[in-house]
């Protein structure tokens, strides 16, 4: 089958930054460690305990800046980057640190739009989904989605967890309700991954530059890219491991 997995991320708060890892270790039941740990609830959010869905969140796909933000956790503090602002380091635990974020994520904001007013964690990630998600793409889908823009897209507007090589462009539609083993862990493949207008932005600038949900429509029907997976045996996963379907 000659798959293997790629490149591994995860993104400490939802929506700000993306920070790339060598290797993981999943847990059942869980998204990866850190991923979506802390979200940015904006000053009209309606929050309930626990997790709350995406509409609660300042995010990429109604400010566009923010989708130029990079994050690089120590085990401790947070650093976060973006071309427009100096570099941030803080602790998202404690009142200072999150006085701090607001302050500095605040200017990348309209302010005809509902702005960042508190962090909140949920005891879980924060993840797009009702349930803790592994977002699984395909490097030869991305490739084929920019041929058809005529464009190079990069990785980082798709805020992926896992990207799969050696698969043919589309494949991991297919995917759905099968079983993959990766490293020592195995995942089940759950459901398709909706996009919005955040995969239209170049990470780089944090401006619109490709109307890529039109292109998804044109490709495939729709505007999914990518599918949702959940964790279903723990185990250590590195960028470069094998993928296998499990039959």
């Amino acid at each position: 089958m000659g798959w293997r997995l790629a490149h591994i991320f995860r993104h400490p708060i939802k929506a700000h930054g993306r920070e790339r890892l060598d290797a993981v270790d999943l847990t059942e039941g869980r998204c990866l460690p850190l991923d979506r740990h802390w979200a940015v609830a904006h000053d009209a959010a309606m929050l309930m305990p626990g997790w709350n869905p995406c509409m609660n969140f300042t995010r990429g796909a109604k400010t566009s800046a923010l989708q130029a933000i990079n994050a690089a956790w120590d085990g401790a503090l947070l650093t976060l980057t973006h071309p427009d602002l100096a570099p941030l380091t803080f602790d998202p635990d404690t009142p200072e640190g999150e006085a701090a974020f607001l302050a500095w994520v605040r200017p990348l904001h309209d302010d005809s739009r509902a702005g960042p007013a508190k962090l909140v964690k949920a005891g879980r990630g924060m993840t797009d989904t009702d349930f803790e998600s592994v977002s699984i793409l395909n490097l030869a889908s991305n490739e084929a989605l920019g041929a058809q823009i005529g464009a190079d897209l990069g990785l980082d507007r798709w805020r992926a967890n896992l990207w799969l090589d050696g698969m043919e462009a589309w494949a991991e539609r297919n995917l759905i309700g099968r079983e993959l083993r990766i490293g020592d862990a195995r995942l089940r493949v759950v459901e398709p991954i909706g996009r919005c207008r955040a995969t239209m932005v170049d990470c780089a600038t944090g401006q619109i530059d490709h109307d890529t949900l039109k292109a998804l429509r044109i490709a495939g029907g729709d505007t999914n890219f990518g599918v949702y997976a959940t964790v279903i045996q723990s185990g250590p996963i590195r960028a470069g491991d094998v993928v296998e379907l499990v039959a």
